[in-house]
């Protein structure tokens, strides 16, 4: 598969918000919607700025990817990088693929990198002992905060 086709409806969250029409993207937190591959903020984010980026063909790994859907992931990583750091100037970055639900991946059957900004200290016992994050802005802010900064200019 290449481009913006995707398997039949089996409920992936990535295909869902793919398929979303283009008004809803502040409600559905899509950022950015690029040729191949669009860029959406987690909804449960670790820190303020976690971001997604996936294809929108439904794929389950990197062997499955076409190397232009690929190209443009990382592409779009680099570019978000770049806003992320001007935006929230974090002291670095946790990039990761989880492939697979062994791995940790929450949407097992579709490809996906995070990109979580982080800061030093920003770790904090309630994560790890009573399942609760603190993030200062809600997704909704965070997508009202960087929309601008990816609106027009931003294609990789």
């Amino acid at each position: 598969m290449t481009g913006r086709e995707r398997a039949s409806d089996d409920g992936c969250l990535f295909c869902t918000l793919a398929s979303s029409p283009p008004d809803r993207d502040r409600e559905r937190l899509v950022l950015y919607r690029g040729k191949l591959v669009f860029l959406v903020i987690n909804r449960y984010p670790y820190t303020s700025g976690h971001l997604m980026v996936a294809p929108y063909a439904h794929v389950a790994d990197l062997e499955g990817a076409a190397p232009a859907q690929l190209a443009e992931l990382m592409a779009l990583a680099r570019a978000a990088e770049g806003i992320l750091r001007t935006t929230y100037a974090p002291d670095g970055f946790n990039v990761g693929i989880n492939i697979g639900e062994a791995a940790g991946a929450g949407v097992p059957g579709h490809l996906h990198l995070h990109l979580v900004p982080r800061w030093r200290g920003d770790t904090n016992f309630l994560g790890a002992t009573a399942e609760t994050r603190i993030v200062p802005e809600t997704p909704e802010q965070t997508w009202d905060r960087l929309r601008p900064a990816f609106e027009g200019s931003m294609a990789p």
